[in-house]
């Protein structure tokens, strides 16, 4: 048995980030339906490298969250 199979699994965090923790989350999920809501066909070059920039460090964030949430 390896030292992965042997640990735990994490329990389950819903309800017990802290609210700054929860704001990050919340911002991410704006942004991420604030681009899927977005006609991407519309938008310049220079538009569309904004737009992936803000999710790459939405989704940055959001994974910070889950590595203090779950932490090795």
């Amino acid at each position: 048995m390896t030292d992965e199979q042997s640990q735990p699994a994490p329990t389950c965090t819903q309800g017990r980030l802290t609210d700054i923790q929860k704001t990050r989350v919340d911002f991410a999920r704006r942004d991420w339906e604030y681009a899927r809501s977005e006609d991407l066909g519309q938008l310049d070059a220079a538009g569309l490298i904004l737009l992936v920039e803000k999710l790459r460090g939405r989704l940055g964030d959001v994974l910070e969250v889950v590595d203090e949430a779950f932490p090795q």
